[in-house]
C-alpha cells in the first residue's frame, strides 16, 4: 500500500483543525472586541468635544451678550482671548460665527486675516443658524490624509435664541491611533495562541493518530496473512476500545484463515486424489478451477483453459450453450477417442446458487466411461451374437422336424439324414450352452481353480497322445518338447480345455497330410512358452488381435460348418489369464496359424533343477 504523504495525513487535518477553529473563535471575537473599542473610543471622543463645545458657548454666549463702547475691546478681540484658552491637542481649529454668517474668530493663527470678518459659505454651518441642530461628520484632511470629525453646534440664549454658532475641526489619529495598538496586541496574541494550539493540537493529534497508525500498519501486516502482530493499547477510551477490537478481529480472521485454509487444502486433496475429472466455472462460463484427472481427460494444461469458456473447451457442439447446460439437470456423452485410443466422458453439471436464487457459477464432474461403454457394447452384441448363434440351430431342428411331423419319418433313405442333422444341430448348441456356463462361471468373482504342481512336460504328451490316436484325417503330429522336467502350478482341468480347443481348430484347418507342431521352451523370466502351430489357410492381419473375442470369427460360414462356436480361443484366454500366464496368436494367410502361450514355472521345478 502506498505511504500517505505527510499533507495528506489526518496528523495534519487535526492540527490544521484546531488552529482553524482557534483562528475563527479569535477573529469573531476580535472583529467584535475591535468594532466596540472603536465604537467606545469614537463616542468618548465625541463627548469630550461636545463637552468642550458647550463650555466654548457659554463663554462666547457672554462676550456676545457683554455692552460694548468706545473703551472696551471689540468682540472679535474678546473671542480671539477666549479661543485661545483652547488647550485640547486634538483640536485642530475652532471658529465662531455670528448669527449673521460672519466669522467672529478662529483658533488657527494662519486664517484670521484670511476668515475673520468675512462670511462663511459651509452649508453646515448655515443650517445650524437656521434650524438650530448641531451636525457631526468624519472627513479626510487632503494634506495630511488624516481623519479628522467636523462638528457644527449652534449657539442658543435661555430663550433659545440663535446668537451664533462654533465650527469645530479636531483629529481622529489618537483613536484610532489607539486601535492601531489594540489591534496589534490582539494579532500578538491571536497569534501566541495560534502557536499554543497548533503544539497541543500536535500533541492531541499523536493520541489520536498514533494507534490509527498501529492500527494500518496491522491492516498491512494481516493484508501480507501476518496475523501474530497485536495493535499496542493506549488507553481505555474510544481509540483503546477500538484498537482491543482489532486485536480481537485479527485473531477471528486468523481463525478463520486456518480454517479456510485446512478447508482448501482438503479440498485440494480430495480435487487431486479424485479418479473423476472436476471443472468449475464462474457465472460467466469461464473455467476458473480445473483438477489433474480433468486436464488428463481432455488432454490439454492449465494455462491453456483457464478463463476460457466452459463450452469452447469441451468441444460442446453449437447447441449447447452455458445457460443450457445450467438449465439442463441431464448428463452429456463426450467422445474424446484418438485413432489408438478410445475415451467417452459423461459431463454431469451442477449449479452453484446462492439463497437468492443468484447463479455463481458451474460445477462439471467428468466420468471417464469408456470400460462401461465398451462393456455395454459387448453385452450387446454378445447378446446379439448368442441370440444368431442360437436361432440357426433352433431354425434348422425345426424345419427338420416339421418335415419329419409331415410324414418324411417314413421314408427310410430321408428320415435317417433328418434326424442326424438334427441330432448334430442339438450337440453344437449343447457345446455353445456349455461354452457359455463356462465363461458364465469364470466371469464370477467367485470361481476357484483347483491348482496342482503337474510335471507339464508329462502332461502335455498325454493331451497329444489322445489326439493323435482319435484322429480320423491324415495330419501329421510333431513334438519339440524338452527333455526334462518342468513342474508348473495349473488347474489340470481347465488346462487341458485350453488344449483341447487350440488343438482341435488346429486340426480342423489343418489340411490332408498337413503338419501340426507342439513345442515348449523354457524361457529366462522363469516361465514356459508353448505353440501349437498348423499349417492351414491362416488368419488375416487384420483379425489376429481379434481372433480371442467371443463370438468371433475369420471365416463365419466355415466355421460354422466344422461345428465351431466361436467361444473356444476367448476360452482359453481367460484360463491362461487366470493362471497368470498370456496367450497371442501369429500367423501368415496361406501358411498357417501358430497360438503361444506361457504360463510360470513352480519353485518346485527349479528345487529339482538346482538339486
Amino acid at each position: 500500500m502506498k505511504k500517505v504523504g505527510f499533507f495528506r495525513s489526518i496528523h495534519l487535518k487535526f492540527v490544521l483543525i484546531y488552529v482553524l477553529l482557534i483562528l475563527i473563535a479569535m477573529q469573531i471575537i476580535g472583529v467584535y472586541f475591535v468594532s466596540k473599542v472603536e465604537r467606545q473610543l469614537v463616542d468618548n471622543f465625541s463627548t469630550s468635544l461636545q463637552e468642550r463645545i458647550q463650555l466654548l458657548a457659554y463663554s462666547i454666549e457672554q462676550e456676545i451678550k457683554k455692552p460694548r463702547d468706545d473703551t472696551t475691546p471689540k468682540l472679535e478681540e474678546d473671542i480671539r482671548t477666549v479661543l485661545q484658552d483652547i488647550t485640547m491637542e486634538d483640536i485642530s481649529e475652532v471658529r465662531v460665527i455670528d448669527n449673521k454668517s460672519k466669522v467672529l474668530g478662529t483658533s488657527d493663527p494662519y486664517n484670521q486675516a484670511r476668515m475673520v470678518g468675512k462670511r462663511t459659505t459651509e452649508l453646515s454651518i448655515k443650517r445650524a443658524l437656521v434650524v438650530g441642530s448641531p451636525s457631526e461628520k468624519i472627513a479626510i484632511d487632503p494634506n495630511t490624509g488624516y481623519r479628522m470629525q467636523l462638528i457644527v453646534a449652534p449657539i442658543k440664549t435661555n430663550s433659545q435664541e440663535i446668537i451664533g454658532a462654533i465650527y469645530l475641526e479636531a483629529s481622529m489619529e489618537d483613536v484610532y491611533g489607539q486601535m492601531r495598538q489594540i489591534n496589534s496586541i490582539f494579532t500578538t496574541g491571536t497569534i501566541l495562541a495560534l502557536a499554543v494550539t497548533a503544539v497541543l493540537g500536535i500533541l492531541l493529534a499523536q493520541t489520536i493518530t498514533r494507534p490509527m497508525s498501529d492500527m494500518r500498519k496491522q491492516a498491512l501486516e494481516m493484508a501480507r496473512g501476518n496475523f501474530s502482530r497485536k495493535v499496542n493499547i493506549y488507553g481505555n477510551d474510544e481509540i483503546g476500545q477500538l484498537a482491543l477490537s482489532f486485536n480481537n478481529l485479527t485473531k477471528k480472521l486468523q481463525e478463520a484463515q486456518a480454517t479456510t485454509e485446512g478447508e482448501r487444502r482438503k479440498l485440494s486433496s480430495v480435487l487431486s486424489h479424485m479418479t473423476d475429472g472436476v471443472i468449475a466455472t464462474d457465472r460467466k462460463g469461464r473455467i476458473i478451477l480445473i483438477n489433474e484427472p480433468a486436464l488428463g481427460m481432455i488432454n490439454v494444461s492449465r494455462e491453456t483453459v483457464l478463463q476460457k469458456p466452459i463450452v469452447e473447451v469441451l468441444g460442446i457442439d453449437e447447441s449447447h450453450t452455458f445457460e443450457s447446460l445450467v438449465s439442463e439437470q441431464e448428463s452429456i456423452i463426450l467422445d474424446f477417442s484418438l485413432e489408438d485410443k478410445p475415451l467417452i466422458l459423461r459431463a454431469s453439471n451442477s449449479i452453484i446458487q446462492k439463497e437468492t436464487g443468484f447463479i455463481n457459477g458451474l460445477i462439471t464432474v467428468l466420468h471417464d466411461i469408456t470400460e462401461q461403454e465398451k462393456i455395454d457394447h459387448e453385452r450387446r452384441e454378445f447378446v446379439a451374437n448368442v441370440s444368431h448363434e442360437l436361432r440357426t440351430p433352433l431354425t434348422t431342428m425345426r424345419s427338420y422336424l416339421e418335415a419329419l411331423a409331415e410324414g418324411a419319418w417314413k421314408d427310410k433313405e430321408i428320415a435317417p439324414k433328418f434326424l442326424d442333422v438334427t441330432q448334430t444341430e442339438t450337440e453344437r448348441m449343447i457345446r455353445l450352452v456349455n461354452d457359455l456356463l463356462q465363461l458364465s462361471k469364470m466371469d464370477s468373482r467367485d470361481y476357484r481353480f483347483n491348482k496342482t504342481s503337474v510335471e507339464f512336460i508329462e502332461f502335455f504328451n498325454k493331451v497329444i497322445d489322445r489326439f493323435e490316436l482319435s484322429k480320423s484325417q491324415k495330419v501329421t503330429f510333431v513334438r519339440d518338447l524338452p527333455n526334462q522336467e518342468v513342474f508348473v502350478s495349473l488347474d489340470g482341468d481347465k488346462i487341458t480345455q485350453v488344449l483341447d480347443n487350440i488343438i482341435s481348430n488346429a486340426m480342423k484347418y489343418s489340411p490332408e497330410g498337413g503338419t501340426i507342431t507342439f513345442s515348449v521352451h523354457i524361457e529366462e523370466t522363469n516361465q514356459i512358452l508353448v505353440s501349437i502351430s498348423d499349417q492351414g489357410v491362416g488368419i488375416p492381419k487384420a483379425d489376429l488381435n481379434k481372433v480371442f473375442e467371443r463370438f468371433y470369427r475369420v471365416d463365419k460360414a466355415r466355421t460354422r460348418m466344422l461345428g465351431g462356436t466361436g467361444l473356444g480361443l476367448a476360452i482359453a484366454k481367460e484360463m491362461i489369464n487366470a493362471h497368470d500366464g498370456d496367450i497371442w496368436a501369429s500367423s501368415q494367410e496361406g501358411k498357417g496359424t501358430k497360438i503361444f502361450f506361457t504360463l510360470p514355472i513352480t519353485q518346485v521345478e527349479q528345487e529339482d533343477e538346482w538339486s
